[in-house]
C-alpha cells in the first residue's frame, strides 16, 4: 500500500522554477499519452504578462519533498457568460513519479486557498466557483470528483490525419484576406474575444492576455488568415505550428488554433473557407496533419463543421465545477 505524503507548497519564484514547472508539466502529459507539450519559451511569455486576473507569483503553486519539487498548480479566474459565475480556475500535474500518494490532492486543497484569499479579496456582483479541466480517463478525474467537482461541459480535440483532399471552398462575396501587420494584432484579438462572448465559459480579455499570445515564440501570424470587410474583422484562424511538440512528439502537425467568426458574418461559409485555406497553408508549410479545439456544445454548430472539414475527435476533456459558497457575495 502506497503510503500519503504531505509535500511542502510554495509560491512559483521566477525564473528560476520555469524549467522545473515545464518539466513536471511534460512529464505528465507523456504519461497521460496526451499529444501536448509545453515549451520552455511558450510558458516564459505566458507567465511573464502579470493581469489581474492572472499573476504568476500569486497564482502558481509548487509543491515540494525534500527540497525537490513534486507537482505544480495555478489558476485565474474569469466571469463566467454561463451561470454569471466568477470562476476560479485551477490546474495542476503531479511529476508521475510520485503519484498515488495524495499530493494531488494537497495541492488542490492548496490551490482552493489561494483562491479563496482572491475571492475574498474582490468585489463582484455573482456566486463564486471552483473550475478545472481533465482530460478523459486520466488521474486529475478521480481527484476532482474526490474534492467534490461535478463534470459541467465537454470539449474535444480533433484531428484531420492527413492535408490530402483539402476541398476548394470560395470565399463568402465582400470578403477579402490580407498579410497580418503588426497594426492590425489589436484590432485582431479584440475581435477574436468579441465572437466568443456568446460561448460557454469566458476569458481574458486585457492586454496582458494578448501579449501572452503575440509574445509566445509559436505565434507567426503570417500563418492567421484574417479576413476583412472593409476596416472590419469579419473572422479568422489563428494557425499555429508548435515546433518544440512536434519534435518532441515525432509529428508534423499544424494547429487551427483559434477559429472565429463575428456575429454578423456567421451563416456565410467564411468558417468553412478559412479551414479549408488554412489545411492549405499548413500543407504548404510542411505539415501532415492537423488539430484543433472544440466545445462540445459549441452554440454555432462547429463540431458539425469540423467534422466535414475532415476532423475526426480523437481525446475528450470535461470541465469541472465546485460552488465556493463561503466567498459568494
Amino acid at each position: 500500500m502506497t503510503t500519503t505524503i504531505t509535500p511542502k507548497v510554495r509560491a512559483f519564484a521566477g525564473e528560476e522554477d520555469l524549467a522545473t514547472v515545464v518539466g513536471i508539466v511534460n512529464a505528465e502529459l507523456e504519461a497521460d499519452e496526451l499529444q501536448e507539450r509545453w515549451s520552455l519559451q511558450g510558458t516564459r511569455a505566458f507567465l511573464e504578462h502579470p493581469s489581474d486576473q492572472f499573476d504568476a507569483r500569486r497564482d502558481v503553486l509548487l509543491a515540494e519533498l525534500d527540497g525537490r519539487v513534486v507537482a505544480v498548480a495555478g489558476g485565474d479566474w474569469i466571469d463566467t457568460r454561463d451561470g454569471r459565475l466568477r470562476e476560479f480556475r485551477l490546474w495542476g500535474a503531479v511529476d508521475p513519479e510520485y503519484r498515488g500518494r495524495g499530493i494531488g490532492r494537497t495541492l488542490l486543497a492548496a490551490n482552493e486557498r489561494r483562491a479563496a484569499v482572491l475571492a475574498a479579496s474582490q468585489t463582484f456582483d455573482r456566486p463564486a466557483a471552483y473550475g478545472s479541466f481533465a482530460s478523459a480517463g486520466r488521474p486529475a478525474e478521480s481527484v476532482l470528483r474526490h474534492a467534490g467537482y461535478e463534470v459541467a461541459r465537454w470539449f474535444f480535440d480533433m484531428v484531420r490525419p492527413t492535408l490530402d483532399d483539402v476541398p476548394d471552398v470560395p470565399m463568402p462575396e465582400g470578403l477579402e484576406l490580407r498579410p497580418v501587420t503588426p497594426d492590425q494584432h489589436v484590432a485582431i484579438w479584440r475581435a477574436n474575444r468579441e465572437a466568443f462572448r456568446d460561448h460557454w465559459g469566458g476569458s481574458d480579455e486585457s492586454e496582458q492576455a494578448m501579449r501572452r499570445v503575440i509574445d509566445n515564440p509559436d505565434t507567426d501570424p503570417s500563418l492567421w488568415l484574417i479576413a476583412w470587410d472593409g476596416d472590419e474583422v469579419a473572422g479568422g484562424v489563428w494557425n499555429d505550428i508548435h515546433a518544440e511538440e512536434n519534435a518532441a512528439l515525432g509529428l508534423e502537425r499544424g494547429w487551427l488554433g483559434s477559429v472565429f467568426t463575428r456575429r454578423p458574418w456567421r451563416r456565410r461559409g467564411l468558417a468553412a473557407a478559412l479551414i479549408a485555406r488554412s489545411l492549405t497553408l499548413l500543407r504548404e508549410r510542411g505539415m501532415t496533419s492537423a488539430a484543433l479545439g472544440v466545445d462540445a456544445d459549441n452554440p454555432s454548430g462547429a463540431l458539425g463543421l469540423y467534422e466535414s472539414a475532415g476532423f475526426a475527435v480523437d481525446e475528450r476533456f470535461s470541465a469541472w465545477r465546485r460552488m465556493m459558497e463561503e466567498t459568494s457575495p
